[in-house]
């Protein structure tokens, strides 16, 4: 529900701070407090999901007080004041998927909560929302308090938590009422693979996505057949099969598209919202895209990352070990490398809302606990202090977004949904004042030599990013500045996550945009024409039939591609779109005269012979 429309609304008229009053009551400071907690920024364009307009900015005491014309506005003597001409005033972006200080395969990702904050602030990101993951059997609440305890003194930026559901019993739901009533927690997430460690079934799915229904709580899913990669897992190992590109094999396009499909169906059917982290695919797109057609767009929602509209899969051949294992996270990068394009245009047309970094990071000694078996990767990448450059770079630099469509997915989207809005995701009077002042002619290079983060490796190395955050404002705080970077751990807060999202429940409870406004309704999409305004040509790739009738599987080895391990020549599959309904690829063994396996068969492939390897 919106606190105010705009600035103009409130008709302010040659008024001094003295004068201002916000919409949540509070008065600016008296002029004999310090000028730190003030802040005036002129000739800037405010851009917010909804519009643009040329506007200046007042910030006290870390909130937004005046967005309007500086005609209309005195500004308080002893005030700091920044000149934001040719320059694009935004909201602070949120990243809704972090794993900050996470121990996962036996080690610790290297980013903490400090450092990852930092980074993030770095970057143009000023809210993060981090999950908090127990072991199975462990009390949900007893793992809040320890996510609670790592990031409270830590944090340089305000931070939520989602809390995963890792086992099933009438305890963790008495507790997700409990978190969601006294914890500030509004967003559950299920892992549909991890057999063994932290998979649900469908029986658990549906029942938890039911809790979440009655919790007015988002569920969230990672979406991945995890039964059939543990089959997938134990065929490539029998093959002899342990490099990093095995990940990827035994995880492909179509076991994540299965499970974003049949995650669909469960929330469906059980009227819960339902939140798809990660969308690495365009299968998974694809079916998402699917989804928000069959129930017109009500209740579903989903994210992609970082990493995979920056990068692609073809990396887990690489010769180097190192560099193949680098990239290694879940679900993986896929090889097509014209799959990052084909998810910006997905969040182009709204069948994507988000962009997170799911930041987890491992240096060079902590991957190599994999070096012999690929599942013993430490899965994760860096993304958080990148996402907003690459974001840009990848969208508005190429014609395929707006720079409203661009605060949508990296801030606006992702507080809505987590109910947030408009406290943050917006440049408005009473929202918090996490600013931006981007620069969107400015250039810089991504290296790790460079960046913030503790990992020794960035998968967007060498990449040139137009658009840089030349101010971050976090809380009326100047954090970074030309470069400069200056935070204080502990200064962040954490931030609750009420339940009932309106952004989410409204729609799905049938009740008609509150405030009547066809620009809210449609997301901030109305002056997003990507045929004429763009001129960016948007085929409708994922065509829908009018009945959709899933095609055979897909084996986890194809006849274009090339399996390698370590000290073997690497093949690259070739670029291109793939026909995921046509494939009728299996994997069989050859045996020598002695028995002893020779060699690992492709049956089928493109072509119609097969093909075999050593």
């Amino acid at each position: 529900m919106h606190l105010w429309n705009n600035a103009k609304s409130l008709s302010f008229r040659k008024l001094s701070s003295k004068n201002l009053i916000a919409m949540d009551g509070t008065t600016p400071a008296s002029s004999g407090e310090s000028a730190q907690n003030r802040l005036y920024i002129k000739r800037g364009h405010v851009v917010n999901h909804d519009g643009m307009q040329q506007a200046d900015i007042y910030i006290e005491d870390g909130t937004i007080r005046y967005v309007g014309s500086g005609a209309d506005f005195v500004v308080p003597g002893g005030c700091r004041t920044i000149d934001a001409t040719g320059k694009m005033i935004i909201p602070g972006g949120i990243d809704p998927h972090t794993h900050f200080q996470l121990e996962f395969g036996g080690t610790v990702a290297v980013d903490d909560f400090y450092q990852g904050t930092k980074a993030a602030v770095a970057g143009g990101t000023t809210t993060v929302i981090d999950f908090v993951i127990p072991k199975k059997g462990e009390s949900l609440l007893e793992a809040y308090d320890t996510w609670r305890a790592r990031a409270d003194s830590k944090v340089v930026c305000d931070y939520g938590l989602h809390v995963a559901i890792t086992w099933w019993s009438k305890s963790v739901r008495d507790e997700m009422k409990i978190l969601c009533q006294e914890r500030g927690v509004n967003s559950f997430k299920c892992f549909m693979a991890y057999k063994g460690l932290f998979q649900v079934t469908d029986s658990e799915l549906y029942e938890i996505f039911e809790t979440c229904k009655e919790l007015g709580a988002v569920a969230q899913v990672h979406a991945e057949n995890g039964d059939v990669i543990a089959k997938n897992v134990q065929k490539l190992l029998a093959a002899g099969v342990t490099g990093p590109e095995g990940h990827e094999l035994s995880r492909t396009e179509e076991v994540e598209a299965e499970a974003v499909n049949r995650a669909c169906v469960i929330a469906h059917q059980t009227n819960c919202p339902l939140y798809v982290v990660h969308v690495m695919s365009k299968s998974a797109g694809i079916e998402l895209a699917r989804a928000r057609r069959r129930y017109n767009g009500v209740g579903i929602y989903g994210e992609t990352l970082a990493a995979a509209l920056g990068t692609d899969g073809t990396h887990y051949t690489d010769q180097c070990w190192h560099h193949a294992a680098a990239h290694v996270l879940s679900p993986p990068l896929r090889p097509d490398s014209t799959t990052p394009e084909f998810l910006m245009k997905l969040l182009a047309q709204d069948d994507l809302q988000t962009t997170g970094s799911d930041n987890c990071t491992f240096n060079k000694n902590q991957k190599e606990l994999g070096r012999d078996d690929f599942t013993k990767i430490p899965n994760g990448v860096n993304g958080v202090e990148d996402r907003m450059s690459v974001v840009w770079e990848k969208g508005v630099q190429t014609g395929l977004i707006d720079p409203q469509r661009f605060v949508a997915i990296t801030s606006t989207n992702a507080a809505k949904i987590f109910n947030v809005y408009p406290k943050k995701g917006r440049i408005a009077p009473g929202s918090d004042a996490d600013v931006l002042i981007w620069d969107p002619k400015a250039v810089r290079t991504i290296s790790a030599a460079t960046h913030h983060q503790a990992c020794d490796f960035n998968i967007f190395e060498g990449m040139k990013c137009h658009g840089v955050p030349e101010y971050v404002i976090v809380h009326g705080r100047v954090c970074v500045e030309n470069g400069l970077l200056r935070v204080a751990e502990g200064q962040g807060s954490f931030l609750e996550t009420p339940v009932n999202p309106p952004f989410v429940y409204d729609a799905l409870n049938g009740i008609k945009n509150r405030n009547g406004d066809d620009k809210e309704a449609r997301n901030g999409l109305q002056s997003l024409d990507l045929n004429q305004k763009h001129e960016v040509d948007v085929p409708d790739t994922y065509a829908l039939p009018e009945k959709y009738v899933p095609g055979p599987a897909l084996s986890i080895v194809s006849g274009d591609s090339a399996v390698s391990t370590p000290h073997s020549a690497r093949g690259h599959r070739p670029d291109g779109t793939k026909d995921m309904q046509q494939s009728t690829f299996s994997i069989s063994e050859e045996m020598d005269t002695s028995g002893n396996r020779a060699c690992i068969r492709v049956k089928n492939p493109p072509g119609g012979k097969s093909s075999g390897f050593w």
